[in-house]
């Protein structure tokens, strides 16, 4: 028999829910196991559905479509989502996280005006995550532009690799934002890296979130490391899809996706080696 030539790590591919935006978290159930997505990410925001830990796990069993991460309320639209403290928060998502059977809860870093909780966050995750089974993998962000102008917007910094977390998330459409590099900040993480979202970027100074392969970010060399290494978190879509022009576009650009990340998330074996 022959053997192969490609090992492909255990590692689940799964949908960030804020994938299908403006379509609502259910419609994200049924994209993912239409596609034959592992699993989703829960984007918790405005939508009630997404904030439901009972509606949610009812789509879960409905589509027979996992929930491996729940994206703790970190954006500025959700301010006052699961209530308006950011410690609440985080309790409130690992809470869902353990109930849903999520294995991650992914944060940002705090807003620099949010000056308690970023004087306290460091250690408060390490707290935290003391308490569960639950990672939370605390993901790169960027500075923000405004034609010439710079503004540090995230404590204690954008790059989260200046601070001691437990595990990270990287985005690489924040890398692409925040012009750094992908690979070395991977490097940076090690085995701390946790959770990888997955999205491509041109590097322009907007958090574009295009399909993997339609920027300029090392996606597929990223991959390739990744399963090279045995990465075993998730891999995670989060893409914008707000231009789609229909259904049909939008799921194309979603099945465009998972193929880059089957693709290229594998490694050479021994016999595939010249």
């Amino acid at each position: 028999m022959a053997q192969p030539v490609v090992r492909i790590p255990d590692a689940k591919v799964a949908l960030s829910t804020a994938s299908v935006y403006p379509e609502s978290t259910a419609v994200a159930f049924e994209v993912a196991a239409r596609l034959g997505y592992d699993g989703v990410e829960v984007m918790v925001w405005t939508d009630p559905v997404s904030q439901d830990i009972v509606a949610l796990r009812r789509l879960s069993d409905y589509h027979g479509v996992p929930i491996l991460a729940v994206h703790a309320p970190c954006l500025l639209v959700t301010q006052r989502v699961w209530s308006t403290d950011p410690w609440t928060k985080l309790q409130r998502a690992r809470s869902a996280a353990e109930k849903l059977g999520a294995s991650t809860v992914v944060v940002h870093p705090p807003f620099r005006w949010q000056r308690t909780y970023a004087r306290d966050f460091v250690e408060g995750v390490w707290r935290m995550a003391d308490e569960t089974g639950v990672r939370f993998a605390v993901e790169n962000m960027y500075p923000w532009r405004y034609r010439d102008r710079e503004m540090l917007a995230y404590a204690p910094d954008w790059d989260v690799t200046k601070d001691d977390y437990r595990h990270f998330t990287i985005d690489l459409s924040h890398t692409a934002t925040a012009r750094s590099d992908a690979l070395d900040m991977v490097d940076l993480m090690g085995d701390r890296l946790a959770h990888v979202h997955l999205a491509d970027g041109s590097g322009s100074g907007k958090d574009e979130h295009l399909v993997p392969g339609r920027g300029a970010q090392p996606c597929a060399e990223l991959l390739e490391r990744l399963a090279v290494n045995g990465f075993s978190g998730h891999l995670v879509v989060e893409v914008n899809t707000r231009r789609a022009m229909s259904a049909a576009e939008r799921e194309a650009d979603l099945a465009e996706a998972l193929a880059f990340t089957r693709l290229h998330f594998a490694s050479p074996t021994r016999a595939g080696r010249p």
